[in-house]
Parts: C-alpha cells; sequence; structure tokens
C-alpha cells in the first residue's frame, strides 16, 4: 500500500526513502480507482453530515502537487469542492495579516477545500528569500499553531501533505518543463532560483516541520519520486484522516424519498423506480 509517513520529533527530510514505488501500470490503475471510490465517499459522507475538510499540498517546486490534485479531485463533485492555487498575496493582501486571505478560503459546511500551497509560505519562501523580516516569521510558527488549533477544534478535518523529491529528480523536472513545450507555463523564474537555494529550504523544512507537526494537526511527508507512488499516498493519506470516526459506503436512500415515493406514486411507478413495500412502510401508513 502507498503511504505517507507521518512525521514526528526528529524528522528529517532528506532521511526520508525517497525509493517506494510500485510494482506495475496495472497495480498503480486498480490501486488509484479504489482511492478515489474512497476519497468520492468521503465527499458524500461530508456533504450530507455537513462537515467541512481542507488538504493542503505542500512540495518542491515540480514535486508533483498538481497532478496528485488532479487525481484527487478527479471523480468528485465540483459543486462541494474548490482548489486555491496559493500565489503571491495581492497588493491588497499584503497590507493585512498573512491569514486573513486564507479565512476567507475556508470551506463552508459540506465542501472541501484543497489548497495548492498555503499559509506556510510564511515560514518557506518568506524566510528563504528575506521577504519577511525575522521576527514575523519566527512569530508565525505559534501564530501558525494557534490558526490550525482554532480550525480543528471548530471542527474542521486538516490534512498537510509535503510531496519530497530528490534534487537529481527536480532538475530532471525542471527541465521537462523547458524541453516541452506544452508545459512551459508550469515553470517559472521564481523555480529556477528557488532549487538554487534548495540547502535553505530544507533546513527551513525541518524546522517547520518540528515546530508545527502537531497532535491536531501532523505533517505527512509523501516520498515523490515516483508519482505513481505519490499520488496514492496523496490520496490514501487525504482519505485516512478526512474519514476518522466516519462511516464510509454507499449511502442508503432517504427515508423522505421513500416516504413521497407511496404517498404520490402508483405501484408500477414504485416498482420502476426499484422501492417495495415492507412492513414498515405498512404501518407507517
Amino acid at each position: 500500500m502507498a503511504d505517507a509517513v507521518e512525521v514526528k520529533s526528529g524528522f528529517k527530510l532528506a532521511k526520508l526513502d525517497l525509493d517506494r514505488r510500485l510494482p506495475d501500470k496495472a497495480h498503480y490503475e486498480r490501486a488509484l480507482e479504489a482511492a478515489q471510490t474512497g476519497m468520492l465517499e468521503v465527499q458524500q459522507a461530508y456533504k450530507v453530515a455537513n462537515l467541512r475538510g481542507i488538504v493542503m499540498f505542500e512540495g518542491w517546486d515540480g514535486g508533483g502537487k498538481g497532478g496528485a490534485i488532479q487525481r484527487l479531485t478527479e471523480r468528485l463533485d465540483p459543486r462541494w469542492l474548490r482548489v486555491w492555487a496559493i500565489g503571491p498575496p495581492s497588493p491588497d493582501e499584503q497590507g493585512r495579516h498573512y491569514l486573513w486571505r486564507f479565512w476567507e478560503k475556508l470551506p463552508p459546511p459540506g465542501h472541501i477545500a484543497i489548497f495548492d500551497r498555503s499559509w506556510y509560505g510564511r515560514v518557506l519562501v518568506e524566510r528563504v528569500e528575506q521577504l519577511t523580516p525575522k521576527k514575523d516569521w519566527q512569530r508565525a510558527y505559534r501564530e501558525i499553531n494557534e490558526f490550525e488549533r482554532m480550525l480543528t477544534d471548530d471542527g474542521i478535518r486538516l490534512v498537510k501533505l509535503f510531496l519530497h523529491v530528490s534534487a537529481e529528480e527536480q532538475l530532471r523536472r525542471l527541465a521537462d518543463r523547458i524541453a516541452n513545450p506544452i508545459k512551459h507555463w508550469k515553470i517559472a523564474a521564481d523555480d529556477i532560483r528557488n532549487y538554487s537555494r534548495r540547502q535553505d529550504y530544507l533546513a527551513a523544512l525541518d524546522e517547520m516541520f518540528e515546530r508545527t507537526s502537531t497532535k491536531t494537526a501532523r505533517w505527512h511527508a509523501i516520498p515523490g519520486e515516483h508519482k505513481w507512488f505519490a499520488r496514492l499516498a496523496a490520496i490514501n493519506t487525504a482519505v485516512s484522516v478526512l474519514a476518522r470516526g466516519l462511516k464510509l459506503g454507499p449511502l442508503p436512500v432517504d427515508e423522505a424519498v421513500t416516504k413521497a415515493a407511496f404517498k404520490f406514486l402508483k405501484t408500477d411507478e414504485i416498482a420502476a423506480i426499484g422501492l417495495k413495500r415492507d412492513r414498515k412502510t405498512e404501518k407507517r401508513k
């Protein structure tokens, strides 16, 4: 089974086993169908029970976030789902607390929100690129933990995923985006600059994991060297965390539907839609 690694104290990203993979494409396709079905059942359960969930993706440029998000959402109903691609803050957002723009994107009841990058930019890119004073990004660890604690205390299920690839694989994927005209839109100058500062990002990531992987909002690190494995691990982890304590599976026909059918439809019409009379129905009548 493709599994992410739950981040606990002492975790170092550089020690993550990147050789984890699936045996072949047939295995991947079978496992992907099962994982996507599980994610669909999660969405249905959230819609019926008015629950709220967040699946948050962080990772290297070229680390596979987009592909994982695409497979995670492929079979879901878009009416109860929102994917947020997080870029640099707008001028208006820069004049406010950095968490303000994320409050506006929290999911309403019955919905799941997917974040492609997140509020962790404060302690990653803003730290490494010196876009924020040191005292501010250092304070952000406490603010982020308090923010996530408020979310989980309020009933939101939060999944935090980081897709990790080696420097060699990251460079190969960046090269592929330059060589393939169809992928030119996927690469920016920032990707090259960020790659050149990979060691600085590794140090920032290890501190981020150590200070923000809490009991209520654990990080999960995903070996992303092999895309099939990473995609399955992302979906399986999302299903596992979002479904904790819930009963998944096909939902029964709403009792109100059955009552309406026996009240308004003829006998042959009731049979045509697959309903049958039973003793409980007769007693209710």
